[in-house]
């Protein structure tokens, strides 16, 4: 199995992921690999899988990619062009996925391993003071600087799966279940998750054996 997690900013979808983690470890056979979560880390990845500069990390977050900055790079330094970017860590999702232990932050990860049966796809959502709350202590920002921050990641994201898979990333049909961290803690959230995920695998097992 692998989990995707599409969020609103704020939600908590790391601090979720890494429960998840520890709970699925939890309940894995000894010899099974680690669950492991990608967030930031996932281009890491990509620049590893691809054989790219790890200083081309700074041009990948979501969102960040424009035809605009493809020319005006392309004439100072090298740099792939941002579809070229996209679609590599497209492959990388999917190799993650398949390989399975993985827990998928963003990226439109849900669209791009939509037709894998072993994953499970879940989206993050909470009120807006909510998640200032959050990003203003978890990221050790002021509340303004939370807000701020929050707008511009929500937007990106929207652009991101907007522009690059044409899709919307609040569509609810896009994911096995949307949870309100303003109404879950992140332990029980994490928990409902971790349910469905063994749930999930058991009965593709039996499908399997069928």
């Amino acid at each position: 199995m692998a989990v995707t997690i599409s969020r609103q900013a704020g939600c908590g979808a790391l601090v979720v992921a890494e429960k998840l983690a520890a709970l699925l470890q939890a309940a894995a056979p000894k010899d099974a690999p680690p669950w492991t979560v990608f967030d930031r880390n996932l281009m890491e990845k990509v620049l590893e899988d691809h054989h790219l500069p790890a200083r081309l990390a700074r041009f990948i977050p979501e969102d960040r990619l424009s035809h605009l900055h493809d020319i005006l790079h392309s004439l100072c330094e090298f740099r792939p062009p941002s579809d070229t970017l996209v679609q590599q860590t497209c492959e990388t999702i999917l190799h993650l996925a398949e390989l399975g232990h993985v827990i998928l932050i963003g990226r439109a990860a849900h669209i791009v391993t939509a037709r894998l049966p072993n994953v499970f796809h879940v989206r993050l959502v909470a009120p807006l003071d909510r998640r200032i709350e959050h990003a203003h202590r978890f990221y050790n920002m002021s509340r303004e600087a939370a807000r701020e921050f929050i707008e511009r990641e929500d937007q990106g994201r929207e652009r991101y799966v907007k522009t690059y898979f044409n899709a919307r990333i609040d569509d609810p049909l896009g994911y096995h279940m949307v949870l309100n961290t303003g109404l879950l803690s992140f332990d029980e959230a994490a928990q409902i998750i971790a349910d469905a995920v063994k749930q999930r695998a058991r009965a593709l097992a039996e499908s399997r054996s069928n």
